[in-house]
């Protein structure tokens, strides 16, 4: 064999390898095995906290990840006088302890959460301390899952739908029509934003914002490559700031 054809040969298998690669990284992010950025060291600057829970089918939580979190810190930073990792950013586990550090975080996909008691009970506890959940990207035949496994977190809660007037969607940005977006997958599915209250008494602390029929993670995770409309994307971005500033607020 010549040393061209060799030459060529092995320019060939390293292509072949690449594209196999590719697919099996790409398969890998899709079952759940993938590569889970270091935590970013508490500093008393605002981190971004995904939840992870165990899982039994496709691993939801991680959707968008960490793509959506890098594009959100670099908008609030230029928005606000944050100090915040804009660079990195946090999962953690539902019972982790070092949760209770972080005044707010967000889960991705719950039409996917089965919590296994140790999980109910650390996210409950975190709750009841002052923690803000954001709950973001299912829809329809998913709330049923979601509420369930919601009731074992939350025996006592009840679900009540908000509007505009609600102080969330004023805390930053004021965003008065919530029927603009919808669920990128699925435009059928028109947002509606769901609130849980403390003592159930919505004059109390908010401590569970739902969006449901609803991506928002999605639009940002995609925000500089065009394949949404610019106004979704803006108006998720808005959205967004509105979760941060509140939580850290109230």
């Amino acid at each position: 064999m010549t040393r061209v054809r060799w030459w060529s040969l092995r320019r060939l298998l390293g292509t072949v390898g690449l594209i196999i690669g590719s697919a099996t990284m790409l398969q890998s992010q899709r079952f759940g095995r993938m590569y889970i950025e270091p935590n970013v060291p508490y500093d008393g600057r605002f981190t971004f906290v995904r939840l992870r829970y165990l899982e039994y089918g496709p691993a939801g939580w991680q959707f968008d990840y960490p793509a959506m979190e890098r594009n959100l810190m670099t908008i609030v930073k230029d928005l606000t006088t944050m100090r915040l990792h804009q660079r990195g950013s946090n999962v953690h586990l539902m019972d982790d302890p070092s949760l209770s550090r972080y005044p707010i975080a967000y889960l991705s996909e719950p039409g996917y959460w089965y919590p296994e008691d140790r999980e109910a009970a650390g996210l409950r506890a975190w709750l009841r301390k002052g923690g803000f959940l954001i709950v973001d990207d299912f829809y329809f035949r998913q709330w049923e899952p979601f509420a369930q496994a919601m009731r074992k977190v939350l025996p006592e809660a009840t679900f009540i739908r908000l509007d505009a007037s609600q102080g969330l969607f004023d805390s930053f940005f004021r965003v008065t029509d919530l029927g603009k977006m919808h669920h990128p997958d699925n435009a059928s599915a028109t947002a509606e934003y769901y609130g849980i209250f403390e003592d159930n008494d919505p004059s109390k602390r908010l401590m569970v914002i739902v969006n449901y029929n609803n991506d928002v993670g999605d639009y940002m995770e995609w925000s500089g490559q065009g394949w949404y409309p610019v106004n979704m994307s803006n108006d998720a971005y808005k959205i967004a700031t509105n979760w941060l500033v509140y939580g850290l607020t109230h």
